[in-house]
């Protein structure tokens, strides 16, 4: 066969494979990724031996990589980076360096190596992490924006920059110590120029580029500058001694602070992810999976080691540069991988006689594996979370991790409005408050933010708006309303339920990540959801009314009419088995499981608001399976619960213990004419000491003890032997003259804070 018609059939052949191997696993519910890499090692030379040659494979999938960089680069973007500029210069640079130094020093004593040159090379090939898997598991979940996101890339791109400078120094590394000095001298040297030349070009070449190509109002002319220039400055690199893959990603940077970058990156995008699928099929052919099975147990070990020995050098550096410690966490899970760029460094090493046939197959197989297991891994991360805290001590340590990193002292503790992120949302939202001088609080975790709100002379809270502690602090129970603007869809979820156990009536909106989000996040009780899209869509819409002379209210009525309805008009019409998968999907993340109603349950023949379970037990409902199959996903307030009915519940487990004894009767349900009210435990009140038994409140006022509110954690439905301590805020629930009755007797003569609400309007 013709050469390049050969090239041909095995680019269709690789293309045809991924594209099958990945509707598979997307079949299977498993990441695409996953299908890709198995594509590949079946047509293969070690599979079907389809494609024997696997050279112009593996040089079309240098096109993915960089591609695939060259995106995160123009998404990424200086300001971006420098979020992160400490986490990935410091942090990424130690993590290197310990993870060469502790392989050498290992292998050594293992007698894995025979000389300290051969364990630094190997050291280096272990430093290296997937951007590729890690970066295509980011974008996947929206998670690219994230803390741990941030940290994931800052470091990933350390180490990108770090494969020019050992590609340098291998040659050196069996010669003398000068020399090996030289090398890296000279690296440092190229790198440092480059990065000049970069700054200068993205400052007076690139955005003048771009707008020439614009103005010729061509697609394909932009498309084709945009991937030469990708592709030039990739060259450029490679030419320097420096990598492709760093080239690519510089070239995106030059680009994301001009002005068609966003341009740049939808036409960029459906390249990428063509090429990308190429690269990681490519990988899948450089496995040998006879290889790998004669050679198990052997490889199973060495990616125990990896995995371990990563996560432990990883997760305390994160910690060491003041991230929280779940932040760490999944850093060090996210990261704990052998990269694809380990494929070429082990190449080199071997042509330079640094490592056997043997260890390089051993090293390309231990790759593999990591590379497969990463993104089952990160799913994983959200349960491993969710199972960390249903196990008490663990939970504690968990939580404590969350507390703030730094609060200002000019709190407001009262009437304020309480602001999560500090991005651009974030920032206009404050700024319109302020202009009305109303008190505002910020929350983010973002040490560049932060800095940024300091600057402002603006009250804050450094740290995690999801925890429990954090939201204490900024005191979300006196809040007069909140705005939750997080990039982390998970975070967003996690900031909307427990700001809600803490202050059930609190004036909570909050700006939605995806479009499933949204039904999801009323569920959850926000009082307000938006998404960014459509409110654009209807300004305009609400903008081309009005000049064709329909009259402001009329378009507002309308415009209100749609953002009632949850934008249901601009959504695409979905199936009931595409919003029950996206639901499952959405709540699979949280901690969620099926709870079938017992048959002589209280709750039976009483609506969703009726019962006040969000209230009384901090559970959501999400879904209700009906005893003839029926679904309903996202039931509204006033669907009544019947017999036989299963609920998708979500909620932490002891929520969910609250919520099993509420439906068993075990726990007293509120009647429709209940009333509840909040009793602040002074230091000085007689209640100190005593048990909910000794207050006798049901015998003699027929009220109950519904919750105790004590350091930031709900307790919910005491046990009569249950003590008042100091600082308690108990929840009261019954009638209303009873509950004046019970506030009388049980106010010491002191004044005590009371706060009296009805049961909509319970927890404050």
């Amino acid at each position: 066969m013709q050469e390049d018609f050969r090239l041909i059939v095995d680019l269709v052949s690789v293309l045809a494979a991924a594209a099958a191997g990945g509707l598979f696993a997307a079949l299977l519910k498993q990441p695409v990724l996953l299908g890709y890499l198995a594509a590949g090692v079946i047509v293969g030379p070690t599979g079907l031996g389809l494609i024997k040659e696997i050279i112009q494979v593996e040089t079309l999938a240098q096109f993915g990589v960089a591609f695939l960089l060259f995106a995160l680069g123009v998404e990424f973007s200086f300001s971006e980076l420098k979020k992160v500029k400490v986490i990935s210069l410091g942090g990424g640079g130690l993590q290197i360096a310990l993870t060469i130094l502790v392989t050498t020093l290992v292998s050594l004593a293992m007698g894995w190596v025979t000389s300290p040159p051969q364990g630094v090379f190997l050291g280096g090939i272990l430093s290296l992490s997937s951007t590729a898997v890690v970066l295509k598991c980011l974008m996947e979940r929206n998670e690219t924006s994230t803390p741990h996101g941030q940290v994931m890339l800052g470091i990933l791109v350390v180490q990108d920059l770090a494969l020019g400078l050992m590609l340098a120094v291998l040659p050196a590394l069996d010669q003398p110590a000068e020399e090996v000095g030289l090398a890296i001298g000279w690296a440092l040297l190229q790198t440092g120029l480059f990065a000049l030349g970069a700054v200068a070009a993205g400052i007076w070449v690139i955005p003048r580029l771009l707008r020439l190509l614009a103005k010729t109002e061509s697609r394909e002319l932009f498309l084709l500058g945009v991937v030469a220039l990708c592709l030039g400055i990739a060259l450029l690199t490679e030419h320097l001694g420096l990598s492709i893959e760093m080239g690519a990603f510089v070239a995106g940077l030059m680009i994301s602070d001009a002005e068609y970058a966003d341009q740049t990156l939808t036409y960029v995008e459906p390249l990428r992810d063509i090429f990308a699928s190429l690269f990681f099929a490519s990988i899948g052919m450089l496995i040998d999976p006879v290889f790998l099975w004669n050679n198990l147990e052997l490889i199973l070990g060495l990616v125990t080691l990896v995995f371990i020995g990563k996560f432990l050098i990883v997760t305390p550096l994160v910690r060491i540069f003041r991230y929280p410690l779940k932040t760490a966490l999944i850093a060090g899970l996210g990261l704990a991988q052998i990269g694809e760029f380990s494929f070429v460094l082990a190449s080199e090493g071997q042509t330079l006689g640094l490592v056997s046939r043997r260890v390089y197959l051993l090293i390309l197989g231990t790759t593999a594996v990591t590379l497969v297991v990463t993104p089952f891994v990160l799913r994983l991360v959200p349960k491993l979370f969710a199972w960390g805290e249903s196990i008490p001590w663990l939970a504690k340590f968990l939580e404590q991790s969350d507390e703030p990193l730094a609060i200002s002292e000019d709190l407001p503790i009262k009437d304020h409005f309480i602001v999560c992120g500090y991005g651009r949302i974030g920032r206009n939202i404050v700024r319109l408050l302020r202009d009305r001088n109303h008190p505002v609080l910020v929350i983010d975790q973002s040490e560049s933010q932060i800095q940024k709100v300091r600057d402002a002379g603006i009250p804050y809270i450094y740290g995690n708006a999801a925890s429990s502690y954090v939201l204490e602090k900024a005191g979300v129970a006196e809040a007069k309303g909140m705005a939750i603007a997080l990039p982390d869809p998970m975070s967003t979820r996690l900031c909307v339920k427990r700001s809600l156990e803490i202050s059930p009536d609190l004036d909570l909106v909050v700006r939605a990540n995806k479009d499933k989000d949204i039904e999801l996040l009323y569920q959850l009780g926000a009082r307000e959801v938006v998404q960014p899209e459509f409110e654009t869509s209807l300004e305009l819409s609400a903008h081309l009314l009005a000049g064709i002379g329909i009259p402001s209210p009329a378009v507002q009525r309308e415009v209100q009419m749609i953002r009632n309805s949850h934008y249901l008009e601009f959504r695409p019409d979905q199936a009931s088995e595409e919003i029950s998968r996206d639901l499952k999907a959405v709540t699979g993340e949280m901690n969620s499981r099926w709870y079938a109603l017992p048959e002589e349950s209280p709750l039976l023949g009483m609506s969703i608001e009726e019962t006040d379970i969000r209230r009384l037990t901090g559970v959501s409902v999400m879904a209700i399976r009906r005893a003839g199959g029926l679904t309903i996903d996202y039931p509204e307030s006033l669907t009544t619960l019947e017999q036989g009915d299963r609920l998708l519940i979500v909620g932490e487990t002891d929520e969910v213990a609250a919520f099993d004894q509420l439906a068993r009767g075990e726990a007293a349900v509120p009647s429709t004419n209940s009333s509840c009210q909040w009793l602040q435990v002074p230091s000085e009140s007689p209640l100190i000491g005593k048990t909910l038994l000794e207050l006798e409140l049901q015998q003699r006022y027929k009220i109950t003890i519904q919750t105790i509110r004590r350091d930031g954690k709900l307790i919910r439905f005491p046990e009569p032997d249950a003590e008042i301590q100091n600082g308690d805020r108990l929840l009261l629930c019954g009638g209303f003259h009873a509950l004046t009755q019970a506030q009388e007797a049980l106010s010491p003569k002191t004044e005590v804070p009371l706060i009296t609400t009805s049961i909509a309007e319970a927890e404050s």
